[in-house]
């Protein structure tokens, strides 16, 4: 399958050459795609010298943007998928052939944490929890880490998505836009590592993507 690494990065500098140099065992360099979203260190020159696509935004856009601009260019390059990783080391690019053998019967492929195993901070646990059972009360699917932001589509799926979110909420609008769809899909576990425990989404974020699913529920 024809597939392209979408990897958006921000503030990375110290870690996207490790998570490049991974995830080239299994994708060639001009399939990878590094997204710099406004980045106030080197994470753009440092991923220049692995020798793989970067796009760069001068102002941060959110993660949202990010990935949306890396799909846009794979898009037009004629990706037949798309996998979306983190650019902190916190996904591991083994499981990337896992995620395209589970593609082959599916739209998309989501992926789950193991929480008792990656020591994930509370407020992280407690968050996804209520998004989790609040996408299945509006949208009526179930996921179990909606959060997670390593995954898998296919090309039909991307274009039938229409994917609009600039921040965090990125990850709740492909879930609920899944199941308001009705595109197939499927779940890997996976196990990851927090270096960082501040990182990610906040309280604050967590109460934006909640309100966007509401407004997605009833948009068209």
């Amino acid at each position: 399958m024809d597939f392209y690494a979408i990897i958006p990065a921000r503030n990375e500098e110290r870690n996207i050459a490790a998570v490049i140099d991974k995830t080239k065992k299994f994708c060639a360099s001009k399939r990878i795609i590094v997204v710099d979203d406004g980045s106030k260190d080197n994470t753009a020159a440092q991923a220049r010298k692995q020798g793989v696509t970067v796009l760069r935004h001068i102002i941060n856009l959110g993660k949202g943007g990010a990935l949306r601009t890396g799909s846009l260019y794979a898009h037009k390059k004629g990706a037949e998928a798309f996998i979306y990783m983190d650019s902190d080391g916190q996904h591991n690019p083994e499981d990337i052939p896992r995620l395209l053998s589970e593609l082959k019967n599916n739209d998309i492929v989501f992926t789950y944490r193991d929480r008792a195993s990656t020591h994930m901070p509370t407020v992280k646990k407690f968050g996804n929890s209520f998004i989790n059972r609040t996408m299945r009360i509006l949208f009526h699917i179930n996921v179990r880490d909606t959060q997670c932001g390593y995954k898998a589509m296919t090309r039909k799926a991307y274009e039938r998505l229409g994917l609009i979110s600039n921040d965090y909420s990125i990850e709740s609008e492909i879930v609920a836009k899944t199941g308001k769809y009705k595109l197939k899909f499927s779940q890997l576990p996976i196990k990851t590592i927090y270096a960082d425990r501040y990182k990610g989404t906040t309280v604050f974020d967590g109460i934006n993507i909640v309100m966007k699913m509401l407004w997605w529920k009833v948009g068209r």
